[in-house]
């Protein structure tokens, strides 16, 4: 395929409901590959007035990694580190009465991604592969999750910023 027919199919699959890859990141992705030698241009063509494309395919190599990459993933679980637990942990004595309604503003923007994420699984669940439908539905539940632990955070704020403004800090740490 050549990068437009990539960046249609990526379109087709849906792949922005349930991936952090932007569609228009296919040609960067292409360059890439390229030059780590796990695709290769096998020809291009050109379609009467329109730019030459070069088709390209992934090599054996690139097969090897997108197997071993695929498998890995499969198989690990990584719980990433989220900054917004630096940031509560480490809260700027300034922004204390600005914190409740910043954590507001942060839940209904939760709550928005989980409307759309509803939204789409609504509304595309006739095309819709079935792992897809899984995946919007773990979507589902991690954002969910992300609510009910925020919503247990706002019902503690008082005691949590108790604790802020008593607890003592080391100057002599940095």
């Amino acid at each position: 395929m050549h990068g437009h027919q990539l960046r249609l199919l990526a379109e087709q699959e849906h792949v922005h409901f349930w991936t952090d890859f932007k569609v228009g990141a296919v040609y960067g992705g292409l360059k890439r590959l390229l030059g780590e030698g796990l695709i290769e241009v096998v020809r291009s063509e050109r379609h009467g007035n329109r730019p030459e494309r070069q088709i390209v395919a992934i090599t054996t190599d690139g097969r090897k990694i997108l197997a071993q990459n695929t498998r890995a993933t499969l198989e690990q679980f990584r719980l990433l580190p989220d900054s917004f637990d630096l940031a509560l942990a480490r809260l700027d004595p300034n922004s204390y009465d600005e914190l409740p309604a910043i954590l507001r503003q942060r839940r209904r923007l939760i709550g928005s991604v989980l409307a759309e994420n509803d939204e789409n699984l609504s509304a595309k669940s006739q095309v819709l592969t079935r792992a897809e439908t899984h995946i919007l539905h773990h979507r589902r539940f991690r954002l969910q999750a992300e609510l009910d632990w925020l919503d247990s955070v706002i019902d503690d704020l008082p005691a949590v910023l108790h604790d802020e403004l008593t607890r003592e800090v080391n100057p002599d740490v940095c």
